[in-house]
């Protein structure tokens, strides 16, 4: 069983609709609270090479990106470090205060034991106002589909094309970009770090509509074969951009710069250059 019947099995516990999106979303006053955690292993989610503080940077910016992904503002993350080797811990904190920082977040706190596998759980909040919350429910045909940047970028640097190691190493969250797309009107968003394909099809397994997508029109990574990079651009995991639909006229958004790459259409499939797109990406797999 992967990672998403997982998730089934969760919404036979808990109520599903909550499972739905990148973040929890909880009243907070006037306003709502969002709120999303992600649990990190380093032999699966910290590529070989990273520094102690990009794997703080990372732990964090993975958080980050979900709460972007929401239209919401962050506020605080906390950092849970279950810990191989006590010298690491001084790296890994300045990362994640450093990303924090960069993107208007608050580090208060967290968790520290003793772990065999360096794993970090990052715990984020943020904050949106009601009319500007988008969730990956909401999309309509005759909405355009669009990506926030490039895409693929971080398979790229896997793959050997080293241009892009910054990328893969140092993830950069649309927080930004994210409030401004939920201020402007989007239909419907989520983050798209387990790849483009798999992200459509999370959207198609919330939406009454489906997804058709024109590859060339895909921003593919720089200094990569266009076949190869179609490739990564669809499947590759690890990007952080986000995956939006638009009702027609709201794009361009000031001070975002996004790529229409296809439309909401009424029939429920997802379609790439006409054919049925593959569901394949990043996904945690269990044996046994």
């Amino acid at each position: 069983m992967d990672e998403r019947g997982l998730h089934r099995l969760i919404g036979t516990i808990i109520d599903p609709e909550r499972l739905e999106d990148d973040c929890a979303v909880i009243p907070c006053g006037d306003r709502l609270m969002v709120a999303s955690t992600d649990m990190l292993h380093e032999t699966t989610d910290f590529p070989a090479g990273m520094s102690d503080w990009q794997v703080g940077w990372m732990a964090t910016a993975v958080t980050l990106s979900d709460i972007a992904s929401m239209g919401a503002a962050p506020g605080q993350v906390l950092l849970a470090v279950g810990l191989d080797k006590p010298e690491r811990l001084h790296g890994i904190m300045e990362g994640a205060r450093d990303c924090c920082t960069a993107f208007g977040a608050e580090l208060v706190g967290g968790d520290l034991d003793a772990h065999r596998e360096l794993t970090i759980v990052s715990t984020g909040l943020g904050l949106v106002a009601p009319e500007h919350l988008v969730q990956r429910r909401g999309a309509r045909p005759g909405d355009v589909v669009a990506v926030t940047g490039p895409l693929g970028e971080a398979e790229a640097a896997l793959a050997g094309y080293d241009r892009h190691r910054k990328e893969l190493l140092e993830p950069q969250p649309r927080v930004r970009e994210g409030q401004a797309l939920g201020h402007a009107g989007v239909s419907a968003m989520m983050d798209i770090s387990d790849g483009l394909a798999l992200s459509l099809h999370d959207l198609l397994a919330v939406n009454d509509c489906g997804f058709s997508v024109d590859t060339a029109r895909l921003p593919l990574p720089a200094g990569v074969p266009e076949e190869e990079g179609r490739e990564l651009a669809l499947y590759g995991g690890g990007d952080f951009e986000l995956l939006f639909s638009a009702p027609p006229g709201i794009l361009p958004v000031p001070g975002v710069e996004a790529r229409v790459i296809g439309e909401v259409i009424p029939e429920r499939t997802v379609l790439a250059d006409g054919k049925p797109l593959e569901r394949r990406g990043y996904l945690h797999e269990w044996s046994g």
